[in-house]
């Protein structure tokens, strides 16, 4: 049984960052233009690559959430998510979701987006909204079946970074 409940920081902090957010991937989506917009295609790589998305952001200072809620199985913290409000568009940001390798596919990023969005229904938010890479096919495929649509993209916002040359993707989910 999954339990969500509220992150306690910094107690829960060595086993939030003992999570394994990464993932290998054989496949990229690639983008087009179109005469109306962009296009996303997947494309198979010659070798597969792995990723890992830091959790660099968990002592207060550092924070661009304000929300953070931890999973929990059996008493091991399995799953992470933080969030944030934007009063002047009713948007909750989803900074982070990252389930441990051996519970994906078991509901606990549903458990943990349905605790983003009862949060966003107590604030007044009219969608969650989150941005990824291109490179994480797998967790677009994922964000799609917890009901979030593409939105948009960005090819620059990583230019200057670690993750220069990958493509940011946009996903919203309507609260209700």
């Amino acid at each position: 049984m999954i339990v969500v409940r509220v992150a306690r920081l910094p107690q829960d902090s060595a086993a939030i960052l003992a999570l394994d957010t990464g993932f290998t991937t054989s496949t990229v989506f690639d983008v087009a233009a179109t005469p109306n917009g962009f296009e996303l295609s997947e494309r198979k790589l010659p070798t597969p690559i792995r990723k890992r998305f830091p959790i660099d952001d968990l002592e207060e200072r550092d924070r661009p959430w304000s929300h953070g809620f931890v999973a929990e199985a059996a008493g091991e913290i399995v799953g992470f998510a933080a969030s944030s409000y934007e009063a002047w568009n009713r948007r909750l940001t989803l900074w982070h979701l990252y389930v441990a390798p051996a519970h994906r596919g078991r509901g606990v990023a549903r458990a943990l987006t349905d605790r983003i969005a009862a949060l966003g229904l107590e604030v007044g938010a009219r969608e969650i909204w989150l941005e990824t890479s291109n490179l994480n096919v797998a967790g677009v495929a994922a964000y799609r079946v917890l009901g979030f649509t593409f939105t948009g993209l960005d090819l620059t916002l990583y230019d200057g970074t670690p993750a220069e040359g990958e493509i940011a993707l946009f996903f919203a989910r309507p609260i209700e």
